[in-house]
């Protein structure tokens, strides 16, 4: 399997995603703590290549092709937790075989005694119901040399032979002594630790490719230009209008009134870029994305409280930041949501203009910019691509469709809501 170097991955502002409330419920169906960290892990670690994205797909399409067989993977966490915490913390010079034999077994010997039983019977339901049934020629050969590793701890133990001992009730002082040499040879061989890393991303993987069948997400084809997502949607809106969009050129502006959803159009988009890149499957019918190596989503506007600075100066900071990895070759995805708002119309105007006519010279990275400010509509060149999300009056009332929609939208919804709840008349002066 392809390995990770976290120190090439530069840092991504993703908390707008809210990744650990949020995202990581949809693919969790993990049976114990260790397994959901391993889970959220991957998610907020970004891959370095297109080639890890695409190598980690076609590990989860082969947990999808065994769905049949891991459909019972299942255990009493219980059980793991002992057999966890006793295989590491496992010292047989701790034990005394000699007096065992001569004077009778001690409390923390009969202990042990029943640790093994546990361990024998909790390994021999993963090996029989599980990973002895796996095909693993849908696994990428990479991949095969985990599981492989797996099956090889497992049949270490003779698992079936001694299930069948116990099963006789004939588990004796010998039998549980020839495990603890057993133990104590993987222990040495560092193979303990190792096996516990790779089980529990084994289960992070079965639960992702779970998410991904019960929930009916695709897998992104991955490429350099092409941007398209089919009937996407935000997998926790419950009844989402479903749109399709098309990038022409690396530049999007996003305008419409308030309320028309453009807030959940950028999160459920920058959820299927991140997702898809992740080598997840996403909330779409189908979808070719482009590869990215680093993530802005600012969606949610807040102050830096600890450094002191206010919306606009953070922004400002971060559209630095973004700009120069962008100038520096990186493949970013960048959202910003009603840039620039927290300044004077007048301001906003000048500076959006030249960020979002400067940012198109960066074609090897994607910008969704929604804005308020109706003068962008003439202020943009040709590279800039322009939709709006639709908003009907009928009978003078404004009807959110939260559709996409080509253009710019011109319905000014805010007098209307304001003529509609009688302010004008309220505040009529003289």
């Amino acid at each position: 399997m392809l390995k990770i170097n976290s120190s090439i991955l530069g840092m991504n502002n993703i908390q707008d995603l809210n990744i650990k409330e949020e995202v990581l419920p949809i693919y969790d169906s993990s049976l114990n703590s260790f397994t959901r960290k391993k889970i959220l892990h991957l998610l907020e670690t970004p891959l370095p290549t297109q080639a890890h994205a695409v190598e980690r797909q076609n590990i989860l399409k082969g947990f999808i092709h065994n769905k049949e067989v891991l459909k019972s993977y299942s255990y009493t966490v219980l059980y793991l937790n002992e057999v966890h915490y006793f295989l590491n913390n496992f010292k047989e010079e701790e034990l005394n075989w000699k007096r065992f034999l001569f004077f009778g077994p001690t409390a923390d010997e009969i202990l042990t005694h029943n640790k093994i039983h546990q361990l024998i019977l909790f390994f021999y339901r993963l090996e029989s119901v599980s990973f002895s049934r796996l095909n693993l020629i849908h696994f990428p050969k990479s991949y095969r040399k985990d599981l492989n590793r797996i099956l090889s701890f497992l049949s270490f133990f003779e698992l079936k032979k001694y299930e069948h001992i116990i099963r006789e009730k004939q588990l004796k002082t010998k039998h549980v002594k020839n495990m603890l040499a057993k133990i104590s040879v993987l222990k040495e061989e560092g193979r303990i630790e190792c096996f516990w890393e790779d089980l529990f991303l084994f289960e992070s993987y079965l639960s992702i490719s779970k998410a991904v069948i019960d929930r009916g997400f695709v897998f992104p084809v991955l490429t350099e230009k092409s941007f398209v997502i089919n009937d996407f949607y935000h997998p926790l809106v419950e009844n989402p209008v479903k749109n399709s969009f098309r990038a022409v050129n690396n530049v999007i502006v996003l305008n419409g009134p308030n309320m028309s959803g453009k807030s959940t159009f950028l999160k459920s988009v920058s959820l299927c870029i991140y997702l898809g890149n992740l080598g997840f499957g996403i909330p779409a019918s189908d979808a070719e994305i482009p590869f990215c190596t680093d993530f802005s989503v600012g969606i949610n506007k807040r102050d830096d409280i600890l450094n002191g600075y206010s919306h606009f100066m953070t922004e400002i900071i971060n559209v630095k930041d973004v700009v120069l990895k962008a100038a520096d070759g990186k493949r970013c995805f960048v959202v910003f949501d009603e840039l620039f708002s927290g300044t004077n119309v007048e301001d906003a105007l000048e500076i959006c203009t030249r960020t979002i006519n400067g940012v198109s010279l960066y074609s090897n990275s994607y910008f969704l910019i929604s804005t308020h400010i109706q003068e962008l509509k003439d202020m943009t060149n040709d590279t800039v691509s322009t939709y709006y999300l639709d908003c009907e009056l009928i009978d003078s009332v404004p009807t959110f469709t939260y559709k996409l929609k080509k253009g710019w939208s011109d319905i000014k919804v805010g007098r209307i809501l304001f003529e509609k709840e009688g302010l004008n008349k309220l505040l009529r002066v003289g």
